[in-house]
């Protein structure tokens, strides 16, 4: 079982940065790529970025691509978002995602953290 804490969220002007962290804890946790996902209110969540557990690579929707960035420390088993020249319709519930594919697949969710990019 991997449960994931995400902090950092707040009320932010645009143009401002923040930075979400997930914090991991459980088993085999090199082996799960994270990512981060967002939910506006009204609307789908939708993916943000991820980052795979061997070689790094990274993922990064359009709509954030330049301006947000993900990375992962294995040693402290944790994941962050940084988040800079944030706009409006960044604001949402970010949530952290864990997924781990094998001979079966293992998923898990954060419970979430509130972003609001507003004057």
């Amino acid at each position: 079982q991997v449960q994931l804490v995400e902090s950092g969220g707040g009320l932010v002007q645009p143009g401002n940065s923040l930075r979400l962290s997930c914090a991991a804890s459980g088993p085999s946790l090199n082996h799960y790529s994270f990512g981060w996902f967002r939910q506006a209110e009204g609307k789908e969540r939708e993916g943000v970025s991820c980052i795979s557990a061997s070689d790094r690579r990274t993922y990064y929707a359009d709509s954030v691509k330049g301006r947000f960035t993900i990375s992962r420390d294995n040693a402290k088993n944790t994941v962050y978002l940084q988040m800079n020249s944030l706009k409006p319709e960044d604001t949402a519930v970010y949530y952290c995602h864990a997924k781990r594919v094998g001979p079966l697949i293992y998923d898990y969710w954060g419970q979430g953290t509130q972003v609001t990019v507003s004057s």
